[in-house]
């Protein structure tokens, strides 16, 4: 019998989530063959057997949380596919078997219980009529179980108040009656409207008990392992950086003009569409050879000076928010941007990120212009210390410099930045540097 263990992942991943089983048991596996998906706070990965073999059982269901090293299945090297089935089936028949035999006994045991019942009922019956015929006692009405109690502890039927608005006593009465309370002061026939009351008194009590913190219908959702470390980073982001945010807008009239004119050519030439992204990524790129601090970061009491240009891309997918990274944007030429944009959305959406498409970003841009946003305050991404949002374009009116007023496609962009290394001068400028590079994207070609 082989144990099959969660692999060594990653050195910054110890824990994850199986997402799927691929396999069930009594399935033929080969070695190497997938046999889970595993959820984890950055990719999914596929866990493979180590063995060949059957699958003789599986130790996790899908859901479970699980840690580097735990055993997960079992493989019997020696077993045949479907050879099971038989030890299930047989194995169903004792368990239905031994449900029949408990069935059974539980109900010679209910009809135990209610024949003894029936004989403390008409016991109590005796007892009430002697009461009511020759001496004082007053008629006492109690359940059973309330009478064995009450017996248990020592107390007087007749000492205990009732709740129950007919007047019979009941265990937990009895229960109150003996930690000092429930004890009859003064006992009063309940007027006919009281008794009316009573009952919905009781059955609104009921209610209010069985309620949760919510009134009306709702829905719980585990959430998953990325969405924990998504929500986990940001609140950390909030706690350990003093975040601050610096706006601008963007005329993108030369921009769009140059798209227009060299789109076709460009697609024709690179296989790839001429977007607005790989502009922007070209000044940041720019902008940050200009302002080194804001491609840096902090370590203790270091500040760690970036010589290189990763530019992570946001990418939102059905599971969170990724930023796989594109490298060494500053050898790129526009298409290989472009291609390399592309390439790691794909990958997102189509969960085939790797670890190391995620890992090592110097930067990174976001476009919640895509989904109609108009203004944002986007979050940094620990531990850069910088991230560029950039929003919707509309027509807005603008005054020209000869004094006219035009109507001019505009984009309002923003950034985010740590205030512990990067001051505000160097942030408005370096947003400053952006605005101007996009606002002449002629010498933003040459410079690039």
């Amino acid at each position: 019998m082989k144990e099959i263990k969660v692999p060594e992942l990653a050195e910054s991943i110890t824990e994850g989530t199986i997402a799927e089983w691929l396999v069930q048991k009594g399935d033929q596996v080969e070695k190497g063959d997938p046999i889970l998906e595993l959820e984890t706070d950055k990719v999914n990965v596929e866990v493979n057997a180590d063995a060949s073999g059957v699958i003789s059982e599986l130790l996790k269901e899908a859901g479970d949380d699980v840690e580097v090293g735990d055993v997960i299945a079992k493989v019997d090297e020696n077993g045949e596919a479907g050879g099971s089935s038989e030890e299930e089936s047989s194995s169903e028949e004792e368990e239905q078997e031994a449900s029949e035999e408990n069935k059974q006994a539980q109900e010679d045991k209910e009809q135990q219980q209610e024949t003894k019942e029936s004989k403390q009922q008409e016991e109590s019956k005796d007892d009430q009529q002697k009461g009511s015929n020759g001496d004082d006692k007053k008629e006492v009405i109690a359940t059973p179980a309330a009478r064995k109690r009450a017996r248990e502890l020592g107390i007087n039927l007749s000492e205990i108040s009732a709740r129950d608005p007919l007047g019979r006593i009941r265990p937990e009465d009895v229960e109150e009656a003996a930690q000092g309370g429930g004890k009859k002061e003064q006992k009063q026939e309940p007027k006919q409207e009281d008794k009316k009351e009573a009952p919905k008194k009781e059955k609104k009590s009921e209610q209010s008990s069985e309620k949760t913190e919510f009134e009306k219908p709702v829905e719980r959702v585990k959430m998953s392992r990325r969405r924990q470390t998504i929500a986990k980073r940001l609140v950390e982001v909030q706690q350990t950086s003093a975040m601050l945010t610096t706006f601008n807008e963007v005329d993108m009239t030369n921009v769009m003009n140059l798209r227009s004119q060299r789109k076709e050519s460009f697609q024709k030439k690179h296989d790839i569409k001429l977007g607005f992204m790989s502009f922007f990524t070209k000044a940041v790129v720019g902008a940050l050879k200009e302002f080194p601090l804001i491609n840096a970061e902090i370590q203790g009491n270091e500040i760690v000076m970036k010589k290189f240009y990763d530019i992570g891309m946001a990418v939102s997918t059905e599971e969170g928010l990724v930023v796989p990274v594109v490298r060494d944007a500053d050898r790129l030429d526009f298409a290989g941007i472009e291609k390399g944009i592309a390439d790691v959305a794909t990958k997102a959406r189509n969960k085939e990120l790797q670890l190391e498409d995620l890992q090592g970003g110097s930067f990174t841009i976001t476009n919640g212009g895509i989904f109609g946003s108009m203004l944002s305050t986007p979050i940094l991404n620990s531990p850069q210390v910088g991230i560029l949002g950039l929003h919707n374009i509309e027509k807005r009116p603008k005054v020209m410099p000869d004094d006219t007023i035009q109507a001019r496609p505009m984009m309002y962009i923003a950034l985010s930045y740590d205030h512990r290394i990067v001051d505000g001068k160097e942030a408005v400028q370096f947003l400053k540097r952006i605005k101007e590079m996009i606002e002449d994207p002629y010498d933003l070609l040459l410079e690039g």
